[in-house]
C-alpha cells in the first residue's frame, strides 16, 4: 500500500528574511508567499511577540489566499496562532508557554537583575549609541534585552549596527551574560535576536519547538532565515534541516524571493 505524501510546511523567520529590519513587508515579498500559499502551508516563526509580527507583517496575513494555510509562531513557536475572520485581522490563540512557570519566578527574577546590571554596566562604558527607551521585554516565554531599547527607529538602529560592529558589543556581552548564567547556575540560552538584541529563554525553546506541533511524519518541512550562525536564533532550526537541503540562509528579502521562486516552488511541482 502506497504511503501518503507528506503535507509541505515552509517556516520563514520574519526580520531580515521577510522584511527588512524592523519594516512592514513589501508588496514583492507578499506575491511570492501568495503564490508559495497555493501549493504549501506557511509558518511565520520569529523570536519577537506577536504584536511586531502583525506590525510587520499584517497585509500578509490578511492576504485572503495566505491566511488560508499560514500559521503563526511568536517567541520561537513557543506561542502558536492562526489567523481567523475575513474584515478584521484576528487570531485564534492554539497554544503558549510561560518561562516563569518553567524555571520559577526566583530564577526569572534574577535574569531580569543580571540583564538590568548588564545594561547598567554597557551604558557606562561609554559607548556612542542611542539610549530610546523600554531596553527589556518580557514575552511570557523568553526575555528580549534591546541595549538601544526597542522605541529605536531606523536612524537608531543604523547607528548602533555601525557601534557594534566597530567595538563587538553584542558578542562581548553575549558571552558575559553565558558565563554570568552558568555562575548562577541558570539553564537557559542566550541567542543575538535581530540586529540590535538579545532573546533569553529556557534552553530547548530555540526554533525547533515549532516541530512540537506538527506531527513530523506527515510533514515536509521548509526553513529560511537570515540569523543562522552559530550565536544566530536561526542556528538550531537551520541546523535540523540544513541535511535534508531544506534550509537556506539569506542576506534579506530580495534573496528570499530568489529562494521561493527558484527552489522551493520548482522541488515541490508549482
Amino acid at each position: 500500500m502506497n504511503s501518503c505524501p507528506l503535507s509541505t510546511l515552509v517556516l520563514f523567520d520574519v526580520d531580515g528574511t521577510l522584511t527588512e529590519a524592523r519594516q512592514s513587508i513589501n508588496l514583492r515579498m507578499i506575491k511570492a508567499l501568495r503564490e508559495l500559499a497555493r501549493y504549501s502551508e506557511i509558518g511565520f516563526v520569529s523570536g519577537s511577540d506577536l504584536d511586531y509580527i502583525k506590525e510587520q507583517l499584517w497585509p500578509a496575513l490578511n492576504d485572503p489566499i495566505i491566511k488560508q494555510n499560514c500559521h503563526v509562531l511568536p517567541c520561537n513557536g513557543t506561542k502558536y496562532l492562526i489567523p481567523i475572520g475575513d474584515e478584521e485581522l484576528l487570531f485564534s490563540k492554539i497554544y503558549e508557554m510561560s518561562m516563569e512557570e518553567e524555571i520559577g519566578t526566583p530564577t526569572f527574577n534574577k535574569i531580569m537583575e543580571i540583564i538590568c546590571i548588564s545594561h547598567g554596566e554597557l551604558v557606562g562604558q561609554g559607548y556612542d549609541i542611542p539610549l530610546t527607551g523600554h531596553f527589556v521585554h518580557n514575552r511570557g516565554s523568553m526575555i528580549n534585552w534591546s541595549p538601544i531599547g526597542r522605541g529605536a527607529g531606523t536612524i537608531e538602529r543604523q547607528l548602533f549596527q555601525a557601534a557594534d560592529k566597530l567595538y563587538n558589543i553584542r558578542k562581548k556581552y553575549l558571552d558575559k551574560l553565558r558565563n554570568r548564567f552558568q555562575e548562577e547556575k541558570i539553564e537557559v540560552t542566550i541567542k543575538l535576536g535581530g540586529n540590535t538584541s538579545f532573546d533569553i529563554y529556557p534552553t530547548g525553546w530555540d526554533k525547533t519547538f515549532v516541530f512540537n506541533h506538527f506531527n513530523k511524519t506527515d510533514w515536509d518541512f521548509w526553513f529560511v532565515g537570515d540569523q543562522c550562525s552559530r550565536d544566530g536564533n536561526d542556528y538550531e532550526i537551520f541546523e535540523r534541516l540544513k541535511p535534508h537541503s531544506r534550509a537556506f540562509e539569506v542576506d534579506g528579502p530580495d534573496e528570499t524571493i530568489e529562494i521561493i521562486d527558484f527552489h522551493i516552488l520548482r522541488y515541490i511541482g508549482a
